[in-house]
């Protein structure tokens, strides 16, 4: 790509389709397995290049401070790693729920990381920058990987998972759910038996028993027991297909093989509940402009 001055970029939000907690480290990191999906819910980032080697937000996003906002973190990161003496400017759309385990903070790190690498033409690898993510928190090498992915370790072992096309309803419950504070709750399953890759490319392929079996998320009764509201969205969306909460919470989530079918249950929505229609992605959209 050629060097522009300004660029408009996507930062998509992902589902965990499964989280299990396989074990814990000596100093306290909890061992996940699970099994990251990009949907075509995102937040749109605007960067516009300066000279002058400033990083500034320049709209208000509500909730969040500039100097507590991952996008800018990820810009000063990444000046500071390379040295670089140009500046941007970042406006931030958010389209994604903050603090419900949809991860838009994560991919709003990962795309600045990706944008800036272009536009201030530094030319890093994905490697380097998967490792400069992981600095700023466990799930933006993910978005960084770009790919559908099976992770390990504390998230951040990634083998890459092609998956078929879906259809998903996700739905917001109006909680947010400090993630420190569920990972720290004594009733947490911690042992659930590993699956290989191997384990669950074969799994795709059984259908109901292995979604029955593996297609969960550990947090998810914990959650409940301390937010009764998020039971309440499962419960109904359970009505229609198998409800899973993502990542810490709070959004949970069901997957439908056309989008018909996900509309025509988002129409049965109550009106108090919110909630959206996306689509699987099979990579992430900026996938390409990353160069390993």
């Amino acid at each position: 790509m050629e060097p522009v001055a300004k660029l408009t970029c996507p930062a998509p939000a992902k589902l965990n389709l499964f989280l299990h907690v396989v074990g814990r480290r000596p100093d306290g990191y909890h061992l996940l397995q699970t099994l990251f999906r990009f949907i075509d819910l995102h937040d749109t980032l605007h960067f516009s290049l300066r000279e002058d080697g400033v990083v500034r937000r320049t709209n208000a996003v509500e909730g969040v401070a500039e100097e507590q906002d991952l996008s800018v973190r990820a810009a000063r990161l990444l000046q500071s790693e390379t040295g670089c003496a140009l500046g941007v400017d970042i406006a931030v759309e958010k389209h994604i729920p903050m603090g419900g385990g949809l991860g838009g903070g994560s991919s709003d790190a990962a795309t600045t990381l990706i944008a800036l690498n272009h536009l201030w033409s530094l030319g890093l690898s994905r490697e380097r920058l998967m490792r400069l993510g992981l600095c700023l928190g466990a799930d933006v090498p993910v978005f960084v990987f770009g790919e559908n992915a099976f992770a390990e370790g504390v998230g951040d072992e990634l083998q890459a998972c092609p998956l078929p096309e879906a259809w998903y309803v996700v739905l917001f419950p109006p909680v947010h759910v400090p993630t420190a504070q569920i990972f720290a709750r004594p009733e947490l399953t911690r042992n659930t038996v590993s699956i290989t890759m191997r384990a669950l490319s074969k799994g795709q392929l059984l259908g109901e028993q292995f979604r029955e079996q593996q297609l969960r998320n550990d947090l998810q009764p914990v959650v409940c027991g301390i937010y009764p509201e998020v039971g309440r969205y499962i419960t109904w969306l359970n009505g229609f297909g198998k409800a899973v909460m993502t990542g810490s919470g709070a959004c949970v989530f069901a997957e439908f093989a056309s989008r018909n079918k996900a509309e025509e249950v988002l129409r049965q929505l109550p009106h108090e509940m919110r909630g959206v229609v996306a689509q699987g992605l099979a990579r992430h959209p900026l996938h390409d402009w990353v160069f390993d």
